[in-house]
């Protein structure tokens, strides 16, 4: 018998935080990300995103850290804004600002997350990462798990 319930998948969206600080999406609760632009890797890799997915929302310089935790609320589609409709957003949902940010520092000294994709290229705008990779990212930020409770 199929497995009916969808896997959810992980990834590390960034954003430019003089362009786009994630807090805006605090304060809206939902928004279209079009923070793939027209970056050819980025809408391959947002075309693999899907509705359920959990998101780690990283600004870039100067800060260079991990800020918050959003879901994505509506698999990718084209940017309405795009008249060749070939770049495409994505729905997200804020869900959690980080209790502790995490550095690209601090990432690239964890061993847990060695084969991190976006630490061996910080140009990615978006970047996958396995569940565990997740896990001890959370970890670091300060979110452990309760039993019998699954992380965010």
């Amino acid at each position: 018998m199929a497995n009916l319930t969808p896997q959810r998948h992980y990834w590390i969206f960034v954003a430019d935080p003089h362009h786009y600080h994630w807090d805006t999406l605090f304060v809206k609760g939902k928004e279209m990300w079009h923070g793939a632009g027209s970056r050819a890797d980025a809408n391959r890799a947002l075309k693999q995103v899907r509705k359920g997915d959990r998101v780690l929302c990283y600004h870039s310089a100067p800060e260079r850290s991990l800020y918050a935790l959003a879901e994505v609320t509506r698999d990718p589609y084209p940017d309405p804004q795009d008249e060749e409709r070939r770049n495409l957003v994505a729905d997200l949902r804020a869900f959690e600002r980080l209790p502790r940010q995490v550095s690209l520092a601090e990432m690239r000294e964890n061993r847990a997350l060695r084969t991190v994709k976006f630490l061996k290229n910080v140009r990615l705008i978006i970047s996958p990462i396995t569940e565990a990779e997740y896990q001890e990212i959370l970890r670091m930020a300060g979110i452990v798990p309760t039993p019998g409770i699954p992380l965010p």
